[in-house]
């Protein structure tokens, strides 16, 4: 038997890996809250985590993060 989350429940799945995620950036690249978050939610990851059809709201912050690592090293500024 599976269950079928809700669309709050995905939602809150979403959040608490956004916050994680936030929390791995000011770790790891030494980011304040508000750079975290800026390069979080401008992120191609991030797009993705929104999009039910991923179902990386269902993955671990870790997995999720490593995608947004490869997205950071590989990003051309233009």
């Amino acid at each position: 038997m599976t269950t079928k989350l809700t669309p709050e429940q995905k939602q809150l799945l979403k959040d608490e890996l956004s916050v994680e995620i936030a929390g791995l950036l000011m770790d790891d690249y030494k980011y304040s809250p508000e750079e975290a978050i800026d390069v979080l939610y401008t992120s191609e990851t991030f797009d993705r985590l929104q999009d039910d059809a991923t179902g990386l709201y269902y993955q671990s912050p870790g997995y999720v993060y490593s995608f947004l690592q490869n997205e950071l090293k590989t990003a051309r500024v233009v």
